[in-house]
C-alpha cells in the first residue's frame, strides 16, 4: 500500500479532498489504515507540484475520516503486448 495523504476536507457532495503525497490514477480503489475500502479516486486537481486528490466516498459518515491518512494499492502496470510480424 502507498499513502496518498491526509484527508483535509469533506465537500458537500461527500467527496474527500486529500493533500496528495503520491498521486494515484483516477479510478483506483482507496482504503483506510485498517485496509477497509472507503472509495475511489474521482479527480486530481491543483498544480502538478502539489496536487489534491478527490475521492468519491462509499462510507456512511465520511466526516469521521477527516484527519486520517488514506492509501491505495500499487498494482504493477499491465503490459500491452503486440504481435510481432
Amino acid at each position: 500500500l502507498k499513502r496518498i495523504g491526509q484527508v483535509i476536507h469533506i465537500s458537500p457532495s461527500s467527496k474527500a479532498v486529500i493533500k496528495a503525497e503520491k498521486t494515484p490514477r483516477v479510478g483506483v480503489t482507496v482504503t483506510d489504515e485498517k485496509n477497509r475500502q472507503v472509495g475511489k479516486v474521482f479527480d486530481i486537481i491543483g498544480p502538478t507540484v502539489s496536487p489534491y486528490v478527490e475521492v468519491n466516498m462509499d462510507v456512511d459518515d465520511p466526516q469521521t475520516l477527516v484527519g486520517n491518512f488514506l492509501y491505495f494499492s500499487s498494482l504493477p502496470k499491465q503490459k500491452k503486448w503486440s504481435r510481432k510480424r
